[in-house]
């Protein structure tokens, strides 16, 4: 029931957030970040309504959702975490979204696993958009050549783009975060008329409401709906 709780209490939030900016509700998806969440634990979100769930580590998603997602239609498994290249053959037959692309070779490396697929994975490009992050591609000029990459694989489909805001209680940089991300698909999108880049992937449990005032089309939430997680 608590996670139950939680969901319709973010879900709330959403709303409102969505109100203020003029925005309609139905344009942000609520993502359950269920890494190192069980498998019970995942069900019970799942019967609150979640079906977009993100994990981070391949291994352990395959684990846990190899026969989740068979029992439980319409579940749809995102990788939000650093994809090594030795994984990439896994995690391209697992996941329905790859959302932490970040370098030129694991492009190349998806497309060339991805070459007879009836359907096309879908990826995101991940931006660097503050210093707290690690990853992702650092500039426009990066993303465009990445981009170009990405057309070059009939396997692949770019979706848009995901970032990370500096975890920090100041709003302003948090904000401009989200603003730097939305300009950046807002560019490419001129650009590369082919993509449909339609997700823009950005706030967590601690900003997703500053995020969606921001533009965002997918929140990543994992403490607000399952609590602190061991590391």
């Amino acid at each position: 029931m608590a996670i139950a709780g939680a969901v319709e209490e973010i879900q709330e939030r959403i709303q409102k957030a969505c109100a203020r900016a003029g925005r309609k509700a139905e344009e942000v998806r609520l993502m359950g970040v269920s890494k190192f969440q069980d498998a019970p634990l995942i069900d019970q979100a799942w019967q609150a309504g979640i079906r977009l769930f993100g994990e981070s580590r391949v291994q352990e998603a395959a684990g846990k959702f190899a026969g989740f997602k068979e029992a439980h239609p319409g579940t749809e498994l995102h990788l939000i975490g650093s994809l090594q290249r030795n994984k990439a053959k896994i995690a391209a037959g697992l996941f329905d979204v790859i959302q932490s692309v970040d370098r030129d070779e694991l492009i190349a490396e998806l497309g060339n696993l991805t070459g007879d697929r009836k359907n096309p994975l879908m990826i995101l490009l991940e931006y660097h958009t503050a210093e707290d992050s690690k990853s992702g591609y650092r500039d426009l000029d990066s993303l465009c050549r990445a981009a170009e990459r990405a057309l070059e694989f009939s396997g692949l489909s770019l979706g848009g783009l995901m970032t990370m805001a500096p975890f920090t209680e100041e709003e302003a940089p948090v904000r401009a975060s989200f603003r730097a991300l939305a300009a950046a698909r807002n560019a490419l999108a001129a650009r590369f008329p082919a993509f449909n880049l339609a997700c823009l992937s950005m706030g967590m449990s601690n900003d997703f409401e500053i995020a969606i005032e921001e533009g965002s089309t997918l929140v990543r939430i994992g403490t607000a709906i399952f609590g602190e997680r061991a590391p």
